[in-house]
């Protein structure tokens, strides 16, 4: 096995069919959002199905702001996240003006650990974001329980699960207020840039239509493609421009096309993984309770050392030196300068997070690796581990 090799941590799997659908994007004239943008939205909530609507964003950053945004999150609230989890999905909470309310993980899912949720709730608090993490999905039914019992809206953190399952229910499913998905270039389909909103709720969906661009009353594509003078609108609302393009929404029409394809092939990587990996002093990911019932999307496959004779770091700089490129997700947000600052927070209060964060390292699961490039990931890892 040569070591001159580079194996990415991550890569876009793009296709000749999103080539030529960029393309024919390109020669109708209609290069922002228009007709295929609202293909892919009628498309990904056809195949996310239950009942939802979709509203195509230009990142699930825009799209969970503009969810906080349409279920009231205001100035002085508080939302409950978790510390282990990109800055994103607390950065939006700030947006409005509210305060995250973090919450250490679970060490056996990874998830926010449900049961600090209830310890947190105080009367400032009307929300909670729990995020998938990894494409595991959370215990939505536990966590949709105590949002009810606390009259609290629940805004799910779904970047890296398309597609997941719990209890047989698809994720984007359950009777959350707003699910927002990731179509970022190393998430599980890609638009480059993008992300998606869905709901079963037709007030947040309208609202966030709305807000998305600008706070105008009509979608410029209806205006611009009106057979009859359409020019006037109204703004009722001060908006944002979060609106996903036709560019981007033509690459997501075909790579929705390959989700399940998608899936099937990471999900052979993980359990190649997890079967070859099983004896070194490693912890691997958590994997879901039941195959018959249950659906991980493997956008990430999150592992921490579990020994005293290399660092994570002189870790990574071997794999580096090696050819193959890894991350860490998440360095806890307790841990960043501004959230441990504003908020005195503590690693005492977060025992969990920080403990698998000292560890914690992703190695490379993306759908173009070869039989090949996996072998010698492997090869390496039990190498610098034995």
């Amino acid at each position: 096995m040569s070591e001159t090799r580079f194996i990415p941590f991550a890569l876009p799997d793009i296709g000749e069919e999103e080539i030529a659908a960029v393309v024919n994007t390109l020669r109708s004239g209609w290069v922002t959002t228009g007709p295929s943008t609202l293909e892919f939205e009628k498309k990904f909530a056809s195949y996310i199905g239950g009942g939802v609507d979709a509203i195509a964003v230009n990142s699930a950053t825009a799209g969970l702001h503009l969810a906080l945004e349409a279920c009231g999150i205001k100035e002085g609230d508080e939302v409950i996240v978790p510390t282990l989890t990109f800055t994103a999905t607390a950065e939006v909470v700030r947006y409005l003006g509210a305060d995250p309310i973090f919450v250490d993980c679970d060490l056996n899912t990874l998830c926010l650990d449900i049961s600090q949720i209830e310890s947190k709730i105080t009367k400032k608090t009307k929300a909670i974001i729990p995020v998938h993490i990894g494409g595991l999905p959370c215990d939505m039914e536990a966590i949709l329980t105590i949002a009810k019992k606390h009259n609290l809206r629940v805004i799910e953190d779904a970047a890296h699960t398309c597609p997941s399952k719990i209890n047989n229910v698809m994720i984007g499913q359950h009777d959350s207020d707003a699910i927002v998905y990731s179509f970022y270039a190393n998430k599980t389909i890609t638009t480059g840039e993008g992300g998606m909103i869905v709901s079963k709720n037709p007030e947040i969906i309208k609202r966030c239509k709305v807000m998305r661009l600008h706070g105008i009353s009509r979608d410029a594509f209806d205006r611009f493609t009106s057979k009859t003078p359409a020019w006037y609108y109204e703004i009722i609302a001060p908006g944002f421009k979060y609106n996903l393009s036709d560019i981007a929404s033509s690459i997501g029409i075909c790579q929705l096309a390959k989700a399940d394809k998608f899936q099937l092939i990471r999900q052979k990587i993980a359990q190649r993984y997890l079967s070859e990996l099983t004896d070194l002093p490693l912890i691997l990911p958590p994997n879901i309770k039941n195959s018959a019932t249950d659906l991980h999307s493997w956008h990430l496959f999150c592992c921490q050392l579990n020994t005293d004779k290399i660092s994570r770091n002189d870790f990574i700089q071997i794999m580096s030196d090696k050819g193959i490129g890894t991350s860490v997700h998440y360095i806890p947000l307790h841990m960043q300068p501004y959230w441990k600052e504003r908020y005195s927070l503590e690693d005492v209060h977060f025992l969990n997070a920080t403990k698998y964060y000292k560890n914690a390292v992703s190695i490379p699961l993306y759908t173009k690796m070869t039989d090949d490039d996996q072998a010698y990931v492997i090869h390496t890892i039990k190498e610098i581990l034995s």
